[in-house]
C-alpha cells in the first residue's frame, strides 16, 4: 500500500470517512515527512506539531461520533506566511515583522478551518512576497526537490516546495503576479489562481490589492479543486471579495472537454522570440493534440503582444506595493533585504500619471480578454519560461523586470488561471502548461487541466528529494 503522502488528499479522505484511518495517524505522518525534510528544502518557517495533533485528536472524536465534514476533514494543510492564523506570528519573512502574532485567521485560514482541515505550519515566502531569493532574509530561501540547486519560483516558494515534496498535500499560496503558478510550475505541482473576487483577501499582508488573491497548490487536479470550496466563498468584510455561487468542482474530474472550445494564444510566446524555451512550447502543442484528441475544437486566438499586460500590470503592482511599503520605506529601510529594496523602489519612482495610463490601458486589455471569450470557452496559454533556474544565477542576475511573464497577464485581467505539470525535460525538471477561462468558471479550467494531467501521465513520478526522504524514514537512515 502506498504511504499516506503519495495518495493526496482524495484518497486519504475516502479512508478517513470509511474510518480505515485516523487524523491523527495522518497528522503523525505528515510531521514526521515534514520534521525530516526541512532542514534540506527549508520550506517551513515552523511546523506546529502539537497544535496539529490537538486538532487531529479532536478531528478523530468528531468523525467517530459521526459528525464527518467533508474531504478535508482530517487533511493537514500549511499557508504562505504572509496570511494570518490566530496566535501565530505573521512573519512576511521580513526583519520588520518578525513577531507581529496574528489577532484572528484569515478568511481562508477560517474557512479550512471549518471544513475540518488541520494546520500543519507556515510556510517560506520571499519578503513580503516580494524580494528573493534572498539568503539574507530570516528563513530560507526554500529548495526545490526535483534539483536543490534549483529555485523555486517565487514568492510562494515553501509552500510549492512542501506539496511537491510531499511534506503536506495541501499548502495555501498567493499569487500577484504569478506567485502561485510559477512556484507550482517549477516544482511539479498544480496551482490554481482563482478569479479576483473569488477568494477573500482577508488576513492576507497586502502587496497589490487590485490584483492578489489566495489559492490552492496540490499534487493533483483533483486535490486542487476539493481545496478551492473551502477557500472559496463571499467574505463581505473583504470589499474585493464577490457574492456569487461556487461551482462544484470536483465533479469536473468525471466531464473532460468534448464540444469545449479552446483558444490557443500560440502569439504570446511566438512574438517573444527565444524568451520561452523548445520544451515549454513542445508541451504547449501536446496540450492542444489532447484536447483535440479529447474531442475539443482548438482554434488561434491572437492577443495584443504579452509585453502590453506584463508593462501594465508591473505599472500598477509597483505603485501599489508602494503605497503599501511607504511609511516603512521612510523609517525602516534598513530593515529590508535588498531584493526588496530593488523591486519595492520603481513604485516610489513612477508617477501618477503612469498609474493612470496602466489603468487605462488595463481597461483595454481586459476588453480585449472578453472580446476572445465570446468566441471560445478556455485558453491554453504558455506556462513558465522554461525549467526552474539555478538558484544562484537567480540571485545574481536579479532583475526587477526582466522577461515578461504570461502568469501576470492574468493578474492584470482578473481571470482564473492555473498552472497544470506536463512533463519534465530532457534534463528531468518539471514543465507546465497555463490553463486560462472566463471570469468566476474555474469549473472548465478544471476539466481541461484534468485532461493534460491523465494525458501527459507525470502525476506517478515523485522528486528525487521526497523519494529519498520517504526510504530514509521506513529504513531509519
Amino acid at each position: 500500500m502506498s504511504e499516506f503522502w503519495e495518495l493526496g488528499i482524495a484518497a486519504i479522505a475516502r479512508m478517513i470517512a470509511r474510518k480505515q484511518i485516523s487524523p491523527v495517524d495522518v497528522v503523525d505522518h505528515f510531521i514526521a515527512r515534514a520534521t525530516a525534510l526541512n532542514s534540506t528544502l527549508h520550506c517551513f518557517i515552523t511546523i506546529e506539531e502539537d497544535l496539529a495533533r490537538v486538532v487531529a485528536r479532536k478531528a478523530e472524536a468528531e468523525i467517530m461520533q459521526g459528525q464527518y465534514k467533508g474531504p478535508l476533514h482530517g487533511i493537514p494543510y500549511a499557508v504562505k506566511d504572509i496570511i494570518d492564523v490566530l496566535g501565530l506570528p505573521t512573519t512576511n519573512n521580513s526583519r520588520l515583522t518578525l513577531v507581529d502574532a496574528a489577532t484572528s485567521d484569515a478568511s481562508v485560514v477560517a474557512g479550512l478551518h471549518a471544513a475540518g482541515a488541520i494546520l500543519l505550519g507556515k510556510t517560506e515566502t520571499q519578503e513580503f512576497a516580494m524580494g528573493g531569493p534572498d539568503f539574507t532574509l530570516p528563513f530560507g530561501p526554500s529548495r526545490n526537490p526535483w534539483d536543490l540547486d534549483r529555485f523555486t519560483g517565487g514568492s510562494s516558494s515553501g509552500s510549492a516546495a512542501a506539496v511537491a515534496a510531499g511534506t503536506v498535500p495541501l499548502a495555501i499560496g498567493t499569487d500577484t503576479g504569478g506567485s502561485i503558478r510559477t512556484p507550482s510550475a517549477y516544482c511539479g505541482i498544480v496551482g490554481m489562481k482563482p478569479t479576483y473576487g473569488r477568494v477573500s483577501r482577508r488576513g492576507m499582508t497586502p502587496q497589490a490589492y487590485s490584483m492578489e488573491t489566495a489559492g490552492p497548490m496540490t499534487w493533483s487536479v483533483e486535490d486542487n479543486a476539493i481545496a478551492l470550496q473551502a477557500l472559496a466563498g463571499h467574505d463581505p468584510r473583504d470589499p474585493s471579495s464577490v457574492d456569487i455561487a461556487s461551482q462544484p468542482w470536483p465533479k469536473a474530474k468525471l466531464i473532460g472537454v468534448r464540444g469545449m472550445r479552446i483558444g490557443l494564444v500560440r502569439s504570446f510566446h511566438e512574438e517573444e522570440h527565444g524568451s520561452f524555451s523548445d520544451e515549454c512550447v513542445t508541451v504547449f502543442e501536446e496540450a492542444a493534440r489532447l484536447f483535440e484528441d479529447a474531442g475539443a475544437t482548438t482554434m488561434d486566438v491572437r492577443l495584443s503582444p504579452l509585453r502590453n499586460y506584463f508593462a501594465a500590470q508591473r505599472v500598477i503592482m509597483y505603485s501599489e506595493a508602494a503605497a503599501v511599503h511607504e511609511d516603512d520605506f521612510k523609517r525602516n529601510l534598513h530593515l529590508y533585504g535588498p531584493y526588496s529594496v530593488e523591486r519595492f523602489l520603481p513604485g516610489f519612482l513612477l508617477t501618477a500619471t503612469d498609474y493612470l495610463q496602466a489603468c487605462r490601458r488595463r481597461g483595454e486589455l481586459i476588453a480585449e480578454l472578453a472580446e476572445a471569450f465570446s468566441s471560445v470557452d478556455l485558453l491554453l496559454v504558455i506556462g513558465a519560461l522554461g525549467v526552474a533556474p539555478p538558484i544562484h544565477d537567480v540571485a545574481r542576475n536579479s532583475l526587477v523586470n526582466g522577461t515578461p511573464s504570461a502568469n501576470a497577464a492574468f493578474n492584470l485581467t482578473g481571470s482564473p488561471a492555473m498552472s497544470v505539470p506536463a512533463g519534465f525535460s530532457a534534463h528531468g525538471l518539471p514543465l507546465s502548461v497555463q490553463i486560462v477561462g472566463r471570469n468566476f468558471d474555474e469549473f472548465s479550467i478544471y476539466r481541461a487541466a484534468q485532461v493534460v494531467e491523465d494525458g501527459m501521465g507525470c502525476r506517478a513520478i515523485r522528486p528525487q528529494a521526497a523519494a529519498k526522504a520517504g526510504s530514509c524514514l521506513r529504513d531509519g537512515c
